[in-house]
C-alpha cells in the first residue's frame, strides 16, 4: 500500500532509499556560500519516525522557521520504507503547526494540533477531523488498537476531572489577589513557578463505531498513588510507555516529599491501563533516577534505565529488567562503563538497543538481554529515535557535524546504513559545511583528552584564522558531533571566519565513568586545564591559528567556565558567557535543583562545603576580571538565576572592564524562540569578530 496525499493535493516528493536523487552534485562554476544566520534558522527539523503496524510505513515531521513572517511551521509526511516514497499529508500553510503523529490503523494517521486530537486518512482527499477536543491540551498520545484504548498526558488540579479543571481555572481568575504561598521546596522549576497543576498520565476508551469516533470517559492513572499533604509537591508524570498490546502502562514520576530539590529518587510505576488496580512501584529499592521504561514486543519484560547513587543526577546509567509474570528484576550488562540513554527492544525480544555516548559520538548498541553482551552497530556522528522495523533492521535518525538530521536505515546484521530522507538537500546544496577533525591530548591528572576542530570557511593552509574555542555545559556533559540547532552549532563560527575548537573536558560522559566522576570538587581545576592544554595543542599543531585572536564562548557550566577563565588568563580577545554562574555561593541559593551544587562543591553552611564553594568560586576572583565579555542572560532560567549574569555584568561595568549585556524576558536557561535565537547569534558573531578584528564571510548585522 502507498500514502496517499489529502486535502490540499499536496505534492510527492520520490527518494531513492539506496541511491538519493536528491543529492546535489555542484558543478565547477558553483560557488560554496558560508551557512549564514538567516540560512541556519530557515533550515528544516526533522521529528523522530513512527512505525506503521505492518512496519512498511513511518511518519514524520518536519518543521521550520520563516524569518521574514517570524512564524513555525510543522507538517507531517509518510515514507513507504519499501522504495523511500514520501509523501507529504498535511497542509504546510505558514504558521499552521501539527505534532505527535500516530497510526489507529494502516490507513489512518491521527495527530495533534492546539492540544485537540484528529485523525486523518491517508488516501482520498478527505479533510482531517476532530477525534478528542478536550477541554484541557492533551500531548505524549499513544493508542493501542487491540484494547481501543487512548493514553495521554495533561496538566490537572488535584482531585479533579479534566472538565472540573476548567472551572477551577475560571473560579481563579477571579481571585482579587496573585498571592503564590510556598512551605516546601519546590517553589519553582526550570522556567515556571509551581502550581497546582501537574502533568499525569490518562487512559480513555477510544469507540470507532462507523464514521463518528467517540473518546472516554477518561480515567486518570496517577490520581490512584497515595495523596499528598502538600498539593504543590504532588505526584506528576515525567514520561511513559505503554505496551504493545494495550493492557499495561509504565511511567515515570518524581516521588512527592519534602526534599524534592535536593533527592534525585525517580521511579517507576507498573499499572494496568483498563482495571483501575492500584499501581505497583518497580523501583523503591533504589534511591536514584530511573527513566527510559520500553516494554518488550510480547509484553512479558519492561527495562528501564537506573542510576543508583543517591543525589547525583550524573551517576552511571544501568539497565534492569522486570518480568511481569514472576515480578523479578534483573541487571543487564552491569560490567558496562558507558551510560545509555535510550532504550528499545529488538522485534524479536531477545536484546535492546540504545544510544550511547562514546567519544563524543552518540552511537546505536545492541545488547543481548540475557548475557549482556554487546555490538556497536554505528561508529560515526549522533544516532536518535531508534525504531525496530524487523528482527535486523531498525530506523533511526542521524546526523553529524556537517550533516542535519536525516531518517536512516541500519541493517543490524551487517551493520548497512541506508539514508532515507535528504530534507535540507535545497537549502545546503551550496552552502559549505565542515567536518569535525579529531585530536587528542594530555590533559590534567595526565589523562588522554578528546576534541575536534572545524575549519574555517574556504580554507586556506597558508592564511591564519582566529579561534572560537566551544565550552559545553554540564559539567557532566559532552559535546558531540552532531548537527545541532541551538545556539552551539560549531559551523556557524566556522561560517563567520573562526577555527573552531570543541573540547570534552574532565566530567564529559563517554570516556568512562570515573572520567564523568572526577570534576567533583574540580570545577574550576580540571575542566580549565583540559581546556587551556587543548588550545595550546592547536595553536602549537595548527600553525594556520593565529593565537592573538582567541575567543572563548559557553553556556551552562561553559558560561561558568568564561566568568573562570576571566579571573585567571588573559590570552582571549573577548568571552561570551550565557547563563553562566558568577558566585557559586549565590549561585547555590538561586537556583532550583539542589541536589546538583550540594553534590559537586556542597553547602554554603557547611564548613568543607563552604571552603570546596570559594575554590571553585568565580566571583574571588573578579578583581583579575579584564577580558571584554559578552554575558547573555534569560529572566526564565530558574537554573542560573538572572541576578548571576547581571551581577558579573554589574562588576565588570562598574570597574571599567568593556562588557555587554544581552537579556531575553521571555527565555530560560536556553534560547527557544526562533527570533531570540537568530538575534543571539547577530549579537555573539558580533561581539567576537569586532573584538578579534574579523572579517566575516558574511554580513552578520
Amino acid at each position: 500500500m502507498r500514502c496517499y496525499s489529502s486535502a490540499r493535493v499536496l505534492a510527492t516528493l520520490a527518494y531513492a532509499a539506496n541511491s538519493l536523487a536528491s543529492i546535489v552534485n555542484l558543478g565547477a562554476t558553483d560557488i560554496l556560500q558560508p551557512l549564514d544566520i538567516k540560512t541556519f534558522h530557515s533550515l528544516n527539523r526533522i521529528g523522530s519516525p513512527v512505525v506503521s503496524p505492518s512496519q512498511k510505513l513511518a511518519l514524520f515531521t518536519t518543521s521550520y522557521y520563516d524569518p521574514t513572517e517570524n512564524k513555525n511551521t510543522a507538517y507531517i509526511s509518510c515514507l513507504d520504507i519499501r522504495n523511500g516514497n514520501i509523501t507529504q499529508l498535511t497542509e504546510s500553510t505558514l504558521g499552521t503547526c501539527v505534532s505527535n503523529p500516530l497510526w489507529f490503523d494502516e490507513e489512518t494517521i491521527g495527530f495533534l494540533k492546539k492540544g485537540a486530537l484528529y485523525k486523518q486518512e491517508l488516501y482520498g482527499n478527505t479533510l482531517p477531523s476532530v477525534v478528542f477536543a478536550p477541554p484541557v491540551p492533551i500531548s505524549n498520545v499513544m493508542y493501542r488498537a487491540s484494547q481501543d484504548i487512548l493514553t495521554f498526558v495533561a496538566s490537572v488540579f488535584p482531585n479533579c476531572t479534566m472538565d472540573e479543571c476548567v472551572l477551577v481555572k475560571q473560579r481563579n481568575a477571579m481571585r482579587t489577589d496573585s498571592a503564590m504561598v510556598f512551605d516546601n521546596l519546590w517553589a519553582r522549576h526550570w522556567n515556571e513557578w509551581m502550581t497546582m497543576e501537574k502533568p499525569n498520565v490518562f487512559t480513555a476508551r477510544l469507540d470507532r463505531t462507523g464514521s463518528r469516533w467517540t473518546v472516554g470517559p477518561e480515567t486518570n492513572i496517577a490520581a490512584m498513588l497515595p495523596q499528598t499533604s502538600d498539593p504543590l509537591t504532588r505526584w506528576s508524570v515525567d514520561d511513559y510507555t505503554v505496551s504493545p498490546a494495550g493492557d499495561n502502562m509504565a511511567f515515570v514520576v518524581r516521588p512527592p516529599s519534602d526534599n524534592m530539590t535536593w533527592a534525585t529518587n525517580v521511579d517507576i510505576y507498573l499499572a494496568a491501563t483498563k482495571h483501575g488496580s492500584r499501581p505497583r512501584l518497580l523501583t523503591g529499592r533504589m534511591n536514584g533516577a530511573a527513566s527510559a521504561p520500553t516494554f518488550s514486543w510480547d509484553g512479558r519484560r519492561l527495562a528501564w534505565l537506573q542510576m543508583e547513587t543517591p543525589g547525583y543526577e550524573s551517576d552511571i546509567n544501568r539497565i534492569f529488567i522486570y518480568t511481569l509474570a514472576t515480578r523479578e528484576t534483573v541487571a543487564v550488562a552491569y560490567d558496562w562503563d558507558l551510560s545509555p540513554h535510550a532504550l528499545v527492544w529488538s522485534r524479536d525480544n531477545k536484546s535492546l538497543y540504545t544510544v550511547t555516548g562514546n567519544k563524543g559520538r552518540s552511537l546505536i548498541i545492541q545488547i543481548d538481554a540475557l548475557t549482556g553482551h554487546r555490538r556497536e552497530l554505528t561508529t560515526t556522528g549522533s544516532a536518535a529515535s531508534i525504531r525496530p522495523i524487523d528482527d535486523q533492521t531498525v530506523l533511526f535518525v542521524h546526523s553529524d557535524t556537517d550533516k542535519p538530521a536525516d531518517i536512516h536505515m541500519l541493517n543490524t546484521q551487517t551493520k548497512a546504513i541506508d539514508q532515507l530522507t535528504n530534507i535540507n538537500a535545497q537549502a545546503l546544496k551550496r552552502t559549505q559545511l565542515s567536518k569535525a577533525e579529531d585530536f587528542w591530548f594530555t590533559g590534567a591528572h595526565g589523562d588522554k583528552v578528546h576534541g575536534w576542530v572545524v575549519r574555517p570557511f574556504g580554507f586556506n593552509r597558508r592564511s591564519t584564522y582566529p579561534l572560537a574555542l566551544l565550552m559545553h555545559g554540564g559539567p557532566q556533559q559532552a559535546s558531540t558531533q552532531s548537527f545541532s540547532h541551538s545556539q552551539w552549532n560549531p559551523n556557524m563560527y566556522a561560517s563567520a571566519g573562526f577555527v573552531t575548537v570543541v573540547i570534552n573536558f574532565h566530567g564529559s560522559p563517554g570516556y568512562g565513568q570515573n572520567f564523568t566522576n572526577s570534576v567533583r570538587h574540580k570545577w574550576g581545576d580540571y575542566p580549565y586545564v583540559d581546556l587551556m592544554r587543548g588550545v595550546d595543542y592547536v595553536t602549537s599543531h595548527m600553525h594556520f591559528i593565529d593565537k592573538n585572536r582567541m575567543v572563548a564562548l559557553g553556556g551552562s557550566f561553559g558560561g561558568y567556565m568564561a566568568n573562570w577563565i576571566n579571573g585567571h588568563t588573559d590570552r582571549f580577545r573577548a568571552l561570551v558567557s550565557h547563563d553562566g554562574k558568577f558566585s557559586t555561593i549565590s549561585g547555590y541559593y538561586g537556583t532550583d535543583e539542589l541536589w546538583f551544587p550540594e553534590w559537586d562543591l556542597g553547602k554554603p553552611w557547611d564548613p568543607m562545603g563552604r571552603v570546596i564553594l570559594e575554590e571553585n568560586n568565580p566571583e574571588r576572583f573578579s578583581a583579575n576580571f579584564k577580558t571584554p565579555t559578552l554575558f547573555v542572560q534569560g529572566e526564565k532560567d530558574f537554573r542560573i538565576s538572572s541576578t548571576e549574569s547581571l551581577g558579573a555584568w554589574t562588576m565588570m561595568r562598574r570597574r571599567g572592564v568593556p562588557a555587554r549585556l544581552v537579556y531575553f524576558p521571555d527565555e530560560d536557561h536556553w534560547i527557544n524562540r526562533a527570533g531570540n535565537s537568530m538575534r543571539w547569534h547577530t549579537e555573539v558573531l558580533d561581539w567576537i569578530t569586532t573584538w578579534t578584528n574579523t572579517s566575516a564571510p558574511y554580513r552578520i548585522r
